[in-house]
């Protein structure tokens, strides 16, 4: 290890720099994260080796960064594997068919926040709300010639606000966790900001989206297009109904996603008998491509595959470890420390603990790590002021794991980049529900409108 901790000043500059060049690289130059983030890593391991830490040690950074990440990792593969199956089983054609004859172009976007919202809760997950119905809903509002950003935005809105009002969900299960509150108690506790958010956010949607037009040739063209080369049928709706299945019975992720996937490949087999192996296969690997007519359907169905979670998955591993690194020589945590003794009030250590939590994802990139190293660094300081763990629990979801979609480089932000094939930076103004989030947390820490203190621990 070092010879010398880390000191406060040098642990500033180090985090300013690197956000200068992680900053400077995405969005003046439009650079993809990946690139800037090795950069850094590359400076933060020489500057390491140059105080002194064993070449050993900055290994030992590298691996303890990823490690927290290799289920996550392994799932986003699962996912993939299963966008190019939903397409080939015409699932997600199926959701596309029966939402052209049911959709009101006026109300569209935000029935589209709305439905992502209750699938995100049925099953615990914003990343698999994003990557099935997601597409699905997105690809008829390009249909409807929506704004893409904008289609996103509602998408990625409601895929988070089931995601963080879930019991089977990990972000809401490790808040409640780390900060020692109740789980129940926590998303009961979580409404004081999530629901203002929600409002506004569904308001906004309404004002925005409530200007489509849906262009009836279009709609009709692109449903034959799609009833012309998938299988359309009741069935497609099997897959949808295990997945919500699996969540209600507790089952995790990785299990849920197996079943799925086999369940969909009985399916292809089932339209298709003759469907060779090595097709199968390279669909898995590979993705689905598709070979309409329509040039735009293609290229909204072209998607999946494990190859297409490859560029995610080098992201992750690339920002986590620099995150590794980061936390292996103590640049968080002293960088931390000088604000946690000077936080007595409230609203001052809810301010700073979810503006932490933005700072971690902007750093590390990984909405675990913006829950877990806020939770612990800012705990002794809830305890102290006699703040209930329900007030650090809701802080920690405000301020970490909905941040992160924000994010070019984070995890959440490049996976929902990749999936709907929307920049992070053009969906990133109309993610209302991440937005507001941490705006209604902190102003319930000013105002003590909904603060829980201690002996309001399990209410």
């Amino acid at each position: 290890m070092m010879k010398r901790k880390v000191g406060f000043i040098e642990a500033m500059t180090i985090l300013v720099i690197l956000l200068v060049i992680l900053g400077i690289s995405v969005i003046k130059f439009g650079l993809s994260p990946e690139v800037p983030v090795l950069f850094t890593v590359c400076l933060l391991v020489f500057w390491a080796k140059f105080r002194g830490a064993s070449w050993q040690d900055i290994q030992d950074g590298i691996k303890e960064g990823i490690g927290v990440a290799i289920i996550p990792i392994f799932i986003f593969i699962l996912i993939g594997s299963l966008i190019g199956l939903w397409i080939k089983a015409g699932i997600i054609p199926s959701i596309m068919v029966l939402g052209f004859k049911i959709i009101n172009a006026q109300f569209f976007v935000p029935s589209v926040f709305i439905v992502c919202a209750i699938v995100g809760i049925a099953i615990g997950s914003g990343f698999t709300t994003i990557s099935t119905i997601g597409i699905a809903l997105f690809g008829i509002g390009i249909s409807m010639n929506l704004n893409p950003p904008l289609l996103a935005g509602a998408i990625i809105s409601g895929a988070v606000f089931g995601d963080k009002m879930s019991p089977l969900s990990d972000s809401t299960n490790l808040s409640s966790a780390v900060a020692e509150s109740e789980l129940f108690a926590h998303i009961k506790n979580m409404m004081w900001s999530t629901v203002p958010a929600f409002l506004m956010s569904l308001i906004l949607f309404w004002f925005l989206g409530s200007s489509g037009k849906m262009d009836i040739t279009k709609i009709q063209h692109t449903s034959q297009i799609l009833q012309s080369n998938f299988v359309i049928s009741w069935w497609a709706v099997l897959p949808i109904i295990l997945m919500i299945f699996c969540a209600w019975r507790k089952i995790p992720a990785i299990p849920t996603l197996f079943l799925n996937i086999t369940l969909t490949v009985v399916m292809i087999f089932v339209q298709s008998p003759h469907e060779s192996l090595q097709s199968l296969t390279n669909l898995i690997m590979n993705g689905f491509v598709a070979k309409t007519s329509d040039s735009s359907v293609n290229a909204l169905l072209t998607r999946g595959g494990i190859s297409s979670m490859m560029g995610t998955v080098a992201l992750i591993i690339s920002t986590l470890s620099l995150g590794g690194l980061l936390m292996k020589f103590d640049v968080i945590n002293s960088s931390m420390e000088p604000l946690v003794a000077k936080l007595r009030t409230p609203g001052r250590l809810i301010t700073v603990t979810i503006l932490s939590g933005i700072f971690i994802n902007l750093f590390v990139g990984e909405q675990y790590l913006s829950v877990i190293l806020p939770g612990r660094a800012f705990k002794p300081a809830f305890d102290k002021i006699k703040l209930s763990p329900l007030a650090l629990s809701r802080v920690l979801e405000d301020g970490g794991s909905v941040i992160n979609y924000l994010i070019p480089w984070g995890v959440a932000g490049s996976f929902a980049a990749s999936t709907l094939g929307v920049p992070v930076l053009a969906f990133l103004p109309f993610a209302f529900f991440s937005l507001f989030s941490p705006v209604f947390s902190i102003l319930s820490g000013i105002t003590r409108i909904g603060l829980k203190w201690a002996q309001d621990k399990t209410k």
